[in-house]
């Protein structure tokens, strides 16, 4: 039905990179700290991204005057960083509301908060003005 699986690779570098990050600072700093580490990772692997990325946003076909600022851009993909106890409802629905209004087609939500990282990752599909869960072969599990 839908293709996600071009940002496959991405996504997997991502994760990864993660991973490194949250093995040497651990867990339950700020965001921020995380952002910055996160980022010079990435960029060691050679994969560019944008910290605070201003973005797009738009209302069905029409450009807004108005622009977000998303925690970290790797090309389309959002990366919304947390460092809470546990992931909950808010945390997604501030992911889903960034893919819809700027209709990215990618969005992880990672969290550093605990002593294992988590990590979701979901794809906005602009047709259904939709996000849903998607598994690590970016094929579609669940609306959320």
């Amino acid at each position: 039905m839908y293709d996600f699986g071009q940002y496959r690779d991405t996504v997997y570098s991502i994760i990864g990179a993660s991973m490194e990050v949250h093995k040497h600072l651990g867990h339950g700093l700020l965001e921020a700290v995380y952002a910055e580490a996160l980022k010079i990772e990435l960029n060691s692997i050679g994969i560019d991204c944008e910290l605070e990325k201003e973005v797009l946003c738009y209302y069905k076909d029409h450009l807004l005057e108005k622009k977000y600022r998303i925690d970290l851009a790797v090309g389309d993909i959002c990366v919304e960083l947390k460092s809470v106890s546990e992931l909950d409802s808010a945390h997604r629905a501030q992911l889903f509301n960034y893919l819809r209004l700027t209709q990215m087609p990618i969005g992880l939500l990672i969290n550093f908060g605990s002593r294992k990282l988590e990590g979701e990752r979901y794809a906005y599909v602009e047709e259904e003005n939709e996000c849903f869960l998607i598994n690590k072969n970016m094929d579609i599990l669940d609306e959320y």
